[in-house]
Formats: structure tokens, sequence, C-alpha cells
């Protein structure tokens, strides 16, 4: 129940952290078309990876409030119940935000030059 619980409150902030991940990408664009110094857009799109996870752990939390306190412990009932609309919806946004996410890691955050050795 404890972990029910906590993913109800969690999937309940999913629009608020999809607000903050939705900020955090407008001021990494900004950064990058005002050709910012790299360390400050590094700063952006790290800050974006953050509100990125958060939001994806919300929707795969709100995925599993959908599928309700029994999927917690049955396998086959938690299977069955990806097959709803309403669980498949979640299911698809928190893959689509995954995606998003290792995406960005892979290629949105800026590489600072290295520094030779004193």
């Amino acid at each position: 129940m404890a972990r029910a619980q906590a993913d109800t409150e969690l999937a309940d902030r999913f629009d608020e952290l999809f607000g903050q991940a939705q900020t955090a990408e407008r001021e990494l664009r900004a950064a990058q078309a005002a050709r910012a110094p790299l360390a400050e857009q590094q700063e952006l799109a790290k800050r974006l990876d953050t509100a990125l996870t958060s939001v994806m752990r919300a929707g795969f939390a709100a995925e599993r409030v959908a599928i309700g306190p029994r999927g917690y412990d049955d396998r086959i009932y938690r299977r069955k119940a990806k097959a709803k609309p309403s669980v498949r919806r979640w299911s698809l946004e928190a893959q689509r935000l995954l995606t998003l996410r290792e995406s960005h890691r892979l290629t949105g955050i800026a590489r600072l030059p290295r520094t030779p050795a004193a």
C-alpha cells in the first residue's frame, strides 16, 4: 500500500513536472539560440535531463496507478491491465518521455572541452 500511495502522489504531480520540463527545454533552446557559453548550456541541459527524468518517473507511476494496487503483486493481472486504453495511454507517454530523455542524454548535453593538465 505504501508503494501505491507514493505512486499516486507522484502521478498527481505529472502536470506540474511536465510544465517544469517544458520550461527547462525553453531555457536551453533560448541559450542555444543566443550562443551562450558552453558551461551555461551544459548546466541548462543537465537541468532539462533532471526534469525529464522526474516527469518520466511520474508517467510510469501514473501507469502503475491506472493498473491498480493488485498489479504490484500479480504479474498476470498487470500484463492484462496494460492492454486497457487508460493504462496504454500512460504506457505510451512514459515510453515517449523515456526515449526523449535518452536521446537528450546522447546528443543534447554540451560537452566541455578538456583542459590540459598543469
